[in-house]
């Protein structure tokens, strides 16, 4: 049983970062059952909500980049007509991608504006129907023939998900939500970082993906800590 327990980890760890079937590269939540484990946060005092406008998934959204960053970062996604569209122009250098109103849960990302040729490729795949292995072969090829700009070393993807599309209005803040977070680094291996390709424990740095274009860090804090 000692044994089977790195292995266990592992496995669950892991479930925290395969990719969304939005083709772009915003890790998925895992199981309902996992994630009400791991989500006992929500705020008796809070006043929470049904998602369910264009201004509760601008507010839903912008929670999901750094604090100090929310007023100035642009907001797309689909609105509540379904509708791909920019919800909310930005000043800075994170584009934020609200949560999908018609997927159960939520899901919402914020990633350095470098990403957005990568992100919308992989948007654009998605759109023409390709798999999630497909996309990533064609991004594979496009960024090692140097027609996908990968937007250089170390920039960063911020996801908050959880199990409910439900928010405090008066401070944006989504029930039961837990953050990742993803810094991507090209073709990165682990001996050019000295970072395990497996999980160790929650909290602990590892890089997923290594030696390809979609090489990144992956760093899912432990319940409760952001």
């Amino acid at each position: 049983m000692k044994n089977l327990f790195p292995i266990l980890l592992a496995l669950c760890l892991f479930t925290y970062c395969t990719p969304t079937d939005e083709g772009g590269d915003e890790p998925a939540p895992s199981s309902e059952a996992e994630m009400s484990d791991d989500m006992d946060q929500t705020d008796d005092k809070a006043e929470y909500v049904a998602i369910n406008s264009d201004e509760a998934l601008i507010a839903t959204a912008l929670m999901a980049a750094p604090a100090e960053s929310r007023e100035g970062s642009t907001v797309i996604g689909y609105n509540m007509a379904g509708e791909f569209v920019t919800l909310k122009e930005g000043t800075n250098q994170f584009i934020c991608l609200a949560d999908d109103p018609k997927k159960k849960g939520f899901n919402a990302a914020c990633y350095h504006k470098n990403l957005e040729p990568f992100m919308a490729r992989g948007r654009e795949l998605k759109a023409e129907g390709k798999t999630a292995q497909e996309i990533f072969d064609i991004r594979e090829q496009e960024a090692q023939a140097g027609t996908l700009d990968m937007g250089g070393t170390g920039n960063t993807l911020h996801v908050l998900y959880g199990p409910d599309a439900s928010y405090d209005p008066a401070t944006g803040k989504v029930a039961n939500a837990i953050y990742r977070y993803v810094v991507y680094m090209p073709f990165a291996t682990a001996e050019s970082t000295g970072l395990p390709e497996q999980p160790i424990a929650p909290n602990h740095p590892w890089i997923m993906n290594p030696g390809t274009h979609r090489a990144h860090i992956m760093i899912s804090p432990v319940n409760g800590e952001e």
